[in-house]
């Protein structure tokens, strides 16, 4: 008995060294994952980051000065001083439209997602008149710009052509002023004869390049928005979700409606917001995040790559450790049945650590060769290399060919199960509550019948 109590010992130390081996696997993962946000990081370096646009506006700089006088007499000094604001009028409609044609960028091993997108923008504003302000101080005087039309994106050098046309004339365009939370957009020049009032119709159109996603921010009193893209895995994402969209192998159509009434942007935008771009991360029900960042209320789309071998592996390595104890207690199991046999065969506490290293090495290859060819591949390579070599261990260390082919063919089972899981996020639960109810109901039929003092009595002397 003492020799039994002994390889319980042993073999809960081998499942220790090989919860470390799991875990030293997976920090693996996270850092090549960490190598592959480096490289996401340097395409948008050289190109352009996750793109949010905002706008158009129509907005006027202007300026009050006024002189301050301080001390009496001789001491008496006037200084000139001003003050700088912004009016800004935003429009009553807003249709976009927003075609995106994806392009992969390399970056050693790591392939980022970039994008090329053509939007047209139909603006309509009731009132271009933009209210004279009121000066401050009584003797103050104020001077005021002429009106622009501006369009901000997060990341202005991923604008390659813009035009606009308002009024059936095309405004020239020049580099526009930052505000307070805003990097420098671009803006059009609006003539004195479309800024003294009455309604206005612009045409829009912007290509812009970037990577990771793209989103608007809702400015219009009443905005529409319209995605077109070759990807067929949109994320979409932000404090909007789109009220039609349709998603197929050749990409996706999606729509967005949002009422000026249901959207703070325009009033965040006015208080200092930024029009931040969509985080990794981000999803569906981010709005109080949003706010509490500062941010302006936006929606888009982020282009995901689904089959990611790295979240993939790291998914399965989580089902390790019941992939080793399954597979220990199978060997285990057969283990037991053959003492009660004619041919009694003990499986050695070292024959369970190279068993659980070759299902350990699994997970490496796994991520290695996911690296190099998609992760299907990178399945099926790992899976039929760690299954034949336990099937043919397992035939030396079960004494038997038929006992060997059926550990390998368990094994092959445990690795098409553990794919099912990792396809089946949505089931994974239920799929694997019911692996290990099956398990153990088989467990508990094989042995219901086993003396085990006496089992383990002989285990011990044999």
């Amino acid at each position: 008995m003492k020799s039994t109590w002994m390889k319980f010992a042993a073999l809960a130390a081998i499942a220790v060294a090989l919860l470390w081996a799991l875990g030293s696997i997976r920090g693996l993962v996270d850092e090549r994952r960490e190598r592959r946000a480096e490289a996401a990081r340097s395409v948008a370096d050289s190109l352009a980051g996750a793109q949010t646009l905002l706008g158009p506006a129509l907005q006027r700089e202007c300026h009050e000065t006024w002189k301050k006088t301080e001390g009496e007499g001789k001491d008496r000094k006037v200084s000139v001083e001003q003050r700088a604001f912004r009016q800004t009028l935003w429009p009553h409609r807003l249709d976009i439209t927003t075609t995106v044609t994806l392009e992969r960028h390399a970056r050693g091993l790591f392939t980022v997602n970039g994008y090329v997108g053509l939007s047209t923008l139909v603006v309509d504003w009731q009132d271009t008149a933009l209210p004279i302000a009121d000066a401050t101080l009584a003797d103050a005087a104020i001077h005021c710009d002429p009106a622009t039309l501006d369009i901000v994106p997060s990341d202005l050098r991923g604008v390659r052509s813009a035009r606009i046309v308002a009024g059936g004339r095309e405004l020239p365009l020049r580099p526009g002023r930052s505000t307070k939370a805003n990097r420098v957009g671009f803006e059009g020049v609006l003539p004195d004869d479309m800024a003294r009032g009455g309604a206005l119709h612009a045409e829009i159109t912007v290509t812009t390049v970037g990577t990771g996603s793209i989103a608007w921010v809702p400015v219009g009193d009443e905005t529409k928005v319209r995605i077109v893209a070759d990807w067929p895995h949109p994320a979409f994402a932000g404090d909007f979700l789109p009220v039609a969209r349709e998603v197929d192998a050749r990409g996706f159509d999606a729509r967005w409606q949002v009422s000026g009434l249901a959207t703070s942007a325009r009033q965040a935008l006015d208080d200092g917001a930024a029009s931040c771009p969509l985080d990794d991360d981000e999803g569906d029900g981010q709005r109080k995040s949003t706010t509490k960042r500062g941010c302006a209320e936006r929606f888009g789309v982020r282009f995901i790559d689904p089959v990611d071998g790295y979240v993939l592996t790291d998914r399965a390595i989580k089902y390790g450790v019941l992939f080793i104890a399954l597979t220990f207690v199978g060997v285990g199991l057969v283990e037991l049945m053959r003492y009660r046999g004619s041919r009694q065969r003990r499986v050695h506490p070292m024959q369970y650590l190279l068993v659980g290293c070759a299902l350990s090495i699994f997970f490496l290859l796994l991520v290695a060769v996911s690296e190099h060819a998609g992760f299907a591949v990178a399945y099926l390579v790992a899976s039929a290399a760690c299954t034949t070599l336990l099937t043919m261990y397992g035939i030396a260390m079960l004494d038997g060919v038929r006992p060997g082919l059926a550990f390998g063919t368990a094994i092959a089972l445990l690795y098409a199960v553990l794919y099912a899981l990792l396809q089946l996020e949505q089931t994974a639960l239920l799929l694997g509550s019911l692996l290990l109810f099956a398990v153990l109901a088989a467990v508990m039929l094989v042995t219901r019948r086993f003396d085990w003092y006496a089992l383990l009595g002989r285990a011990s002397v044999v």
